[in-house]
């Protein structure tokens, strides 16, 4: 995971004649062009670790060379083993993940679910392998190990005419090769999840339990910046593992029915949502406090009383965003080796929708918080502010434009900003001269509201003839607000954006999504500070245009390049101000 907070994958370097074109699932389950490496719960790829976290180089190749099984392919102590075990003449065989596409004839096209036979792993990222009768390069991260490499090769599912798996040839017990898959899935679930156990468990008993030993070391505040909400995660993982522990069956564990366990938890699962936003937080405090001594020293004895193995604090911190990324992924395979028949399968298919839902509900919360500091920053630019922030009661921005507003009772027409947010509808007047600055003039509460469609023609309540209108009806006060749009399509966005802003509303109430007070006030004290440090209100275009969504005018490529120089560059007609100035008596001498 190259970014920890964005929850990207990290991008393969392609081979100079490759034209692959892999696809897979992030967290989120959208569908894009990566090459995910696949890690072990609690193992860290290096490059994340080089770029987001900043551990040391010889404390990630010890960690990958310890017991985990499953580590990016090319990394370390791995990458050594599976070497040695290629010259001792053993076979190693890998599973692909993504397909492979190629126009070159030294590499290896297969498709996701091919076992390719590995020949060669001496370079990191390009693998030499074999299917059949083909050989060639192809990109390691493309492949996982098998996960029991102890099996024949001839004992994976054989392909026969229309593509279909042959599950003739059965294992001992009359298991299937699908079976036998789904066992292995399963055992790997289930392993994967005792070992993120213990990492939580050592983050919890070997590192928070002693810094609040040391309260002339850490404040409260602090440790909560740290490690977030682990403590939670925590007691909500360990009741996770009983709840799969239940459902493991020992004896044929192809038969175990996992699918519920995750559907059962999903929803608490949303409780990873404030650690993966905290996260970046972390990082930022362990990095300010690690350039002091006595912190590393205090950090390392931590680890070693509780027997942890040899990576620094950062990277166990970042295993609960690597965890909530992995389970659409373990659950996609599992659901591959999952017969339609099985008592389990409907369940496994539910909870693979279910966790991309919350994966992609994380990144939804990410984005939102992201928007809050824009937010904070365009309200700091509106000048003559009036009233409680516009972070008090919203987090998102809907929709924004130009309308005109009908007031009463002389039904005087008003062209004002107005910005749509969820539970509120902020109105502002432009600058007469500067067009970018606005001044604030007033706000309506979209939580009292009920849209009303206007037809065109001679408006009752007002007593004037209207188009491309709309009204706002306050249910308690019965006070009505006229507007109207210069065209059709804009009222037709205007109502669209009013009823997005009700099903955002709605959706926040049943997510739970809210904003910190915490949150709120750095927000709009870090615009604040950006506002003091000595620029104008006037530059904040960035922010006005964020807000604003505006769309610049592109030229024709026909015009002649003198015709765009007077285009960019308009002249302006001579002001006869100061003449009418000079013509007015009380000024002449």
């Amino acid at each position: 995971i190259t970014s920890p907070v964005a929850f990207d994958i990290l991008p393969l370097k392609l081979h100079p004649f490759s034209q692959s074109t892999p696809t897979g699932l992030d967290c989120v389950g959208w569908k894009r062009r990566i090459s995910p490496p696949v890690i072990t719960d609690g193992a860290l790829d290096k490059t994340a670790l080089m770029d987001d976290v900043g551990s040391e180089e010889d404390l990630y190749e010890d960690f990958r060379s310890s017991n985990h099984r499953y580590g990016h392919p090319g990394g370390g102590g791995e990458q050594l083993a599976i070497n040695e075990l290629i010259s001792d003449g053993s076979v190693v065989y890998a599973e692909a993940l993504w397909d492979h596409v190629t126009m070159d004839d030294q590499e290896l096209g297969f498709k996701a679910g091919d076992v390719i036979e590995v020949m060669d792993a001496t370079n990191k990222e390009w693998w030499w392998g074999r299917i059949l009768d083909s050989e060639g390069w192809f990109p390691a991260s493309f492949v996982r190990l098998r996960v029991n490499q102890d099996e024949p090769m001839e004992d994976y599912p054989l392909k026969v005419e229309g593509g279909k798996e042959d599950d003739s040839r059965r294992f001992g017990m009359g298991q299937t090769t699908k079976d036998q898959m789904r066992t292995n899935v399963i055992n790997e679930i289930i392993s994967t999840e005792r070992d993120y156990i213990k990492h939580l468990k050592d983050i919890c008993e070997g590192y928070i339990k002693q810094c609040r030993k040391r309260a002339d070391m850490f404040t409260e505040e602090q440790l909560k910046t740290i490690f977030g909400n682990i403590e939670d995660i925590y007691r909500c993982q360990k009741k996770f593992v009983k709840a799969l522990e239940k459902k493991f069956n020992k004896d044929h564990p192809h038969l175990s029915e996992v699918g519920s366990c995750f559907l059962e938890y999903q929803t608490e699962f949303q409780i990873y949502s404030e650690y993966c936003n905290n996260h970046p937080n972390a990082c930022m405090e362990l990095s300010r406090l690690t350039k002091v001594n006595k912190y590393v020293y205090f950090f390392e004895a931590c680890r070693l009383l509780q027997k942890m193995i040899d990576i620094s604090l950062d990277g166990f911190l970042l295993t609960p965003v690597q965890k909530i990324c992995k389970y659409p992924l373990q659950l996609a395979e599992l659901l591959k080796y999952t017969n339609p028949q099985h008592r389990d399968f409907k369940d496994v298919e539910a909870a693979l929708n279910a966790m991309k839902n919350v994966a992609r509900l994380i990144n939804e919360r990410k984005r939102r918080l992201e928007n809050i500091d824009k937010i904070a920053q365009w309200q700091s630019s509106i000048e003559d502010w009036e009233g409680e922030d516009v972070l008090v009661r919203s987090s998102e921005l809907i929709y924004s434009g130009e309308l005109a507003k009908i007031s009463h009772p002389q039904a005087k027409s008003q062209q004002r900003m107005f910005f749509l947010f969820d539970h509120q509808l902020v109105c502002c007047k432009k600058d007469l001269l500067r067009r970018d600055i606005l001044y604030y003039k007033s706000r309506i509460n979209m939580d009292d509201m009920e849209i009303l469609d206007v037809e065109d023609g001679k408006d009752k309540d007002f007593n004037i003839s209207v188009k491309n209108a709309f009204k706002l009806h306050c249910r308690d006060t019965e006070e009505v607000h006229l507007f109207c749009a210069k065209k059709p399509e804009q009222k037709q966005r205007w109502l669209k954006a009013f009823e997005n802003e009700r099903r955002q509303v709605q959706l926040d109430q049943e997510t739970g999504f809210s904003i910190t007070e915490v949150q709120k006030k750095q927000a709009m004290l870090n615009a604040s500070k950006q506002h003091h440090a000595g620029k104008p209100k006037a530059v904040t275009r960035p922010y006005y245009d964020f807000l604003m969504r505006q769309k610049h005018p592109t030229l024709p490529t026909t015009l002649p390049q003198q015709q765009v120089f007077m285009l960019a560059e308009p002249k302006r007609k001579p002001s006869n101000f100061w003449q009418n100035i000079s013509r007015l008596t009380p000024f002449r001498k």
